[in-house]
């Protein structure tokens, strides 16, 4: 039984790996962490800064810290959920530029997500993850 997560961008399928994901990710048998959406939010009540790419690398901050809860790296990620406010090339590079290199070559399933707003005014980016969790 392989403990990996096979990832698989059938050639039937847009080869998502160029640019950085997968579309298809096979998780072994056992258990699953479903990670909240993370935002700028931090425990010691550090401010909503104004740009994406400083919203985006707060985010990563918190999916960091959930991964190290869940003794996990990025490469357990089977899926992740991207929303951002006003989607567009420019958002998307700035983002994405960041979550690529977080991933570190994991290529994870991913959906990115355009949304007219998220749960706090100031808030321009949401992720998601689902975690394979070793026992």
């Amino acid at each position: 039984m392989t403990t990996s997560i096979a990832r698989m961008n059938p050639v039937t399928l847009p080869d998502a790996s160029m640019i950085g994901y997968s579309q298809i990710s096979v998780v072994p048998p056992g258990p699953l962490a479903f990670v909240s959406g993370q935002v700028t939010q931090t425990r010691d009540g550090t401010p909503t800064p104004n740009s994406l790419s400083e919203q985006t690398a707060l985010v990563i901050d918190n999916l960091t810290h959930a991964l190290k809860v869940l003794d996990a790296t990025p490469h357990d990620i089977a899926q992740m959920r991207i929303y951002v406010t006003d989607l567009n090339q420019d958002t998307l590079e700035i983002s994405m530029t960041q979550i690529i290199r977080f991933l570190d070559g994991a290529q994870p399933s991913l959906t990115g997500v355009g949304v007219s707003a998220l749960a706090g005014p100031d808030l321009k980016i949401e992720i998601e993850m689902v975690v394979r969790v070793t026992d």
